[in-house]
């Protein structure tokens, strides 16, 4: 009968040494949990990885006879587009991001719509400069502070007839931004 009032009390004591320390790790669990379900910035190496090809792969592909900075530039549209409300939150969604226009699609990009998709790049030194551009931008947050804003770019032997801002030129691109927004009051 002393056995089992022992077992009984042991049992009892332990419970009451441990319960607080899982209520209180059960607790800290379920913050942790909020605060992570509240974090939506979160990327994973895979997504960075992913990102990073997208970037390198359309500077590549729009940019590739460029100078440095105009690289940098392509790369810094994208990443605008990323920070601006009317468009995908994420660079490859940007970049591959299709508009149906008069049952037409269009692509953000030429590179996406005029056959270019999946071909390997021919000139592996430029690739490998468009890479270092993605990184820059993507990774290291670098920005062209003439470009702040901009969201649109073309080629300077086409003529869009844009009703935009021209921010710069740089290499063969001309660069804008969207107009600003009037109230109606002068």
């Amino acid at each position: 009968m002393k056995t089992y009032i022992r077992i009984i009390f042991l049992a009892l004591g332990l419970t009451v040494a441990v319960t607080p320390v899982v209520l209180t790790t059960q607790f800290r669990l379920t913050e942790l949990r909020r605060e992570l379900a509240n974090t939506p910035d979160l990327v994973t190496v895979r997504d960075r990885e992913r990102q990073l090809k997208c970037m390198a792969d359309n500077i590549y592909y729009e940019a590739a006879m460029e100078p440095a900075e105009g690289k940098i530039a392509v790369g810094q549209v994208v990443m605008n587009r990323v920070d601006h409300p009317a468009f995908p939150k994420d660079p490859c969604q940007v970049i591959y991001q299709r508009n149906l226009v008069y049952q037409t699609t269009v692509c953000q990009f030429t590179w996406l719509c005029d056959g270019s998709v999946g071909r390997r790049p021919v000139h592996p030194r430029l690739y490998e400069e468009s890479m270092e551009a993605a990184k820059k931008v993507l990774l290291e947050g670098f920005r062209l502070p003439s470009l702040q804003g901009a969201l649109f770019y073309h080629a300077d032997y086409v003529n869009p007839r844009w009703g935009k801002v021209q921010v710069a030129k740089i290499g063969r691109h001309i660069f804008y931004k969207q107009p600003e927004k009037r109230d109606g009051n002068i």
